[in-house]
This record gives structure tokens, C-alpha cells and sequence, in this order.
């Protein structure tokens, strides 16, 4: 079973940054799509960026040329740095494994999650 660990989180002003990590284990880290998804309260999960085992990426429209997700296979981590923050951009983050076709969060144990929270 997959076990992920997101750090990173915290409440930045509208402009401002933040690098989230997900820590991984339980499976072949490298050979995986991995993805971070979003969601506000309420509402569903939202893909927001995948990054495949050849390290290319895809982007949901509203985070392009803002977010960039990134992994490291010799630490099993896999990254996102938030730029250029947006109210908008305010949810509870989860890496995944996966794409933006397929993925999964995993086990939703206590303390999952980074949330992030864009406000002045």
C-alpha cells in the first residue's frame, strides 16, 4: 500500500510562494506517475499537476507558468512549488499516485494533507 506524507503548507498573501513535499513509500517511487491534487471543503478532489517517470509535466490551466511539480527518485520525494499565489489556490493538498487520468491519494489518515491558504 502506498503511504504518502505531504509537508509544506501554511498562509501566504495573495503573490507570495510556497514548496509543499511528499514523502513516499510502499512503492517503487521511480517507476510511478505521481500527481498533487486539491480540494476544497465540500467540493471534489481537483487534479493540479502530474509528473510522469521520464520527469514531463502537465499543468491544469489555472496553475500554468505559476506551479511547477518536480521529484526526486533518490529520496522517494516528490515536490510542488506554488508561485504567484491566488485566493483561488486555497485548498487542503495531497500528492498522489497517478495522472491526472487515474489517480489515488491513498489512505485518508489524520494529519494527510497540506493545506495552503492564500489570503491578505
Amino acid at each position: 500500500e502506498v503511504q504518502l506524507e505531504e509537508t509544506g503548507g501554511g498562509l501566504v498573501q495573495p503573490g507570495g510562494s510556497l514548496r509543499l513535499s511528499c514523502k513516499v513509500s510502499g512503492i517503487t517511487f521511480r517507476v510511478y506517475d505521481m500527481s498533487w491534487v486539491r480540494q476544497v471543503p465540500g467540493e471534489r478532489l481537483e487534479w493540479v499537476a502530474s509528473i510522469n517517470l521520464g520527469h514531463m509535466t502537465s499543468y491544469r490551466n489555472s496553475v500554468k507558468g505559476r506551479f511547477t511539480i518536480s521529484r526526486d527518485n533518490a529520496k522517494n520525494t516528490l515536490y510542488l512549488e506554488l508561485n504567484n499565489l491566488k485566493t483561488e489556490d486555497t485548498a487542503m493538498y495531497y500528492c498522489a499516485k497517478g495522472n491526472s487520468d487515474d489517480f489515488y491519494i491513498g489512505v485518508d489518515a489524520p494529519g494527510r494533507g497540506a493545506q495552503v491558504t492564500v489570503s491578505s
